[in-house]
């Protein structure tokens, strides 16, 4: 009777470690089986986060290379000054660039020809005139840079630094001059059927999200200099 005690004492335990045993065995070959699973999750999830870590960075270094691509300051694109041999004088205070010289006066004879009286208001202008408009009547106006850089370029991002920039007025209607009103005129209405005739390029359009619209101001584009100097104004993005 104590003997089957003893045994009954001993199986007891030992029945128990047996279940235990099988419980282990069983936990481990289910966490074997969903180990896959498991770490696929984890594998996404650890992607997922540093996708989020890094988009943000990116589309930020994207953006900017976007806004400094061109080099623009305050909207406008720069521009080297033409050297003084290349420069011409076709009116008493007003210079263009030599390549343009024949093209302009052609265009003001056909204009005149057609009953247009084309006046020129402003061809050339030195980088330290363009400093003086810039900061002089941005002072007088009580304007921020930015909003002064609207209507007028920063010294060394003019165009009419390059001389193949002229600002055209209508002769017989001189209230019109440098006012968005001459694009109402007949010398306009000239200029927008018959300028690309003679390589002339309004600059400024209504389209442009940096700087006003000026009806007034023309580039020319008929030569390979001009061409290799308004390539990144002319590039789309």
């Amino acid at each position: 009777m104590e003997q089957n005690k003893d045994l009954i004492q001993f199986d007891i335990p030992l029945a128990k470690r047996i279940h235990l045993n099988n419980s282990n065995s069983i936990i481990k070959k289910k966490l074997l089986i969903l180990s896959p699973f498991i770490l696929l999750l984890c594998s996404i999830f650890t992607l997922r986060l540093i996708r989020n870590v890094e988009i943000g960075p990116l589309d930020n270094l994207n953006f900017q290379s976007q806004i400094n691509y061109d080099h623009r300051l305050l909207g406008h694109l720069p521009y080297a000054e033409i050297p003084k041999e290349k420069l011409v004088l076709i009116e008493p205070n007003i210079e263009v660039h030599m390549d343009m010289r024949d093209s302009l006066l052609k265009m003001r004879e056909e204009a005149k020809k057609d009953g247009i009286y084309l006046v020129f208001l402003s061809g050339y202008r030195s980088i330290n005139l363009q400093n003086d408009i810039f900061y002089s009547l941005k002072s007088i106006r009580n304007q921020e840079a930015a909003e002064r850089a609207r209507v007028s370029a920063p010294p060394g991002y003019s165009e009419h630094s390059t001389g193949f920039a002229i600002d055209i007025g209508d002769a017989t209607q001189r209230e019109t001059d440098f006012e968005t009103d001459f694009e109402n005129t007949d010398a306009f209405k000239w200029l927008i059927k018959n300028a690309a005739k003679f390589h002339f390029k309004l600059s400024f359009n209504k389209d442009n999200k940096y700087i006003d619209y000026e009806p007034w101001h023309w580039r020319y584009e008929g030569s390979i200099e001009a061409l290799k100097v308004f390539e990144s104004s002319n590039r789309k993005f």
